[in-house]
């Protein structure tokens, strides 16, 4: 209680402690980022090979979740020690190489727990101490940890844009940041807007343009913040998601025809909104001659 309070009355120490907090959460969100999209995909592979009648392989069976087993180096072996998983600065004591076999540690690692720990500085910052500060950092975390394995497999993990968007429904009971009725109009217009899109374009295209994920995403951010949002959320997504997939493919060289996930870029977006979006729509009214 005195910690509480004490975080309350030194904006200081609450921005420090946002931030380090954050540091140690990159470091965890780092293992999730790696572990979930194989934990799913030995679940499914059980599922379908009991539905085959099938015997399952010892290497599936044994435990693997974000708990066991411990890390290792993917090359040596080594078990990594708690000095060895201190974020951001293990990696620089150790200069970016296994204690065991010198072998190169991805800049990832480091970079997510930074990254981490410096939106969570940001969003302290802007909210100041609270329930809102609070619930926007978590919040934050979640989409760090999606983007990340959108990117890397193309996967949304129900598993986490589910329950989000159940707790943004809770937490609107109190007007966190959207009245109810606004949020749950905002989860049905949020799913049902990209599920169109998504079949309007299939039916002219014969193709997929998006996954359900996507659906699901921008669900949970009309559950967070509102139906108002969403049409701003979108603009911005599809700005970013045209700068970054245009810088991709001609200084980068990136294939055309390979798929780029937009969840990262509606999480971008969605991040943007919750903490500017107020200024945002502001500012288009003003623009537009409406306000």
């Amino acid at each position: 209680m005195h910690l509480i309070q004490y975080l309350q009355q030194n904006e200081w120490a609450f921005l420090v402690t946002s931030g380090l907090l954050g540091l140690i959460i990159g470091s965890f969100l780092n293992v999730v980022i790696y572990r979930l999209p194989i934990m799913m995909q030995r679940e499914w592979e059980i599922e379908c090979r009991e539905m085959l009648g099938q015997e399952q392989p010892k290497e599936i069976t044994e435990p693997f979740n974000l708990n066991r087993p411990r890390s290792r180096c993917p090359q040596c072996g080594h078990a990594i020690t708690a000095m060895e998983n201190i974020p951001v600065f293990s990696y620089l004591f150790l200069k970016g190489r296994c204690a065991g076999c010198q072998a190169k540690i991805s800049p990832r690692y480091p970079l997510v727990e930074a990254v981490t720990g410096l939106l969570s500085l940001v969003v302290a910052s802007h909210f100041g101490f609270g329930w809102q500060a609070a619930a926007a950092i978590f919040l934050t975390w979640l989409l760090i940890t999606l983007s990340l394995i959108d990117f890397d497999v193309q996967l949304l993990p129900d598993s986490i844009t589910l329950p989000a968007l159940w707790l943004g429904l809770l937490l609107s009971l109190n007007g966190l940041f959207a009245d109810l009725q606004s949020a749950v109009i905002g989860a049905a217009a949020g799913y049902l807007s990209l599920w169109s899109v998504y079949q309007l374009f299939k039916l002219v295209t014969g193709k997929e343009g998006m996954g359900y994920g996507d659906f699901k995403l921008l669900a949970l951010f009309g559950a967070w913040l509102g139906w108002q949002y969403l049409p701003q959320i979108i603009l911005i997504s599809a700005l970013v998601g045209a700068i970054i997939g245009v810088s991709l493919i001609l200084i980068l060289g990136r294939d055309r025809n390979i798929p780029i996930p937009f969840g990262p870029y509606l999480a971008i977006a969605g991040w943007i909104a919750m903490l500017w979006g107020d200024e945002i729509n502001r500012a288009y009214l003003q623009w537009s001659g409406l306000a």
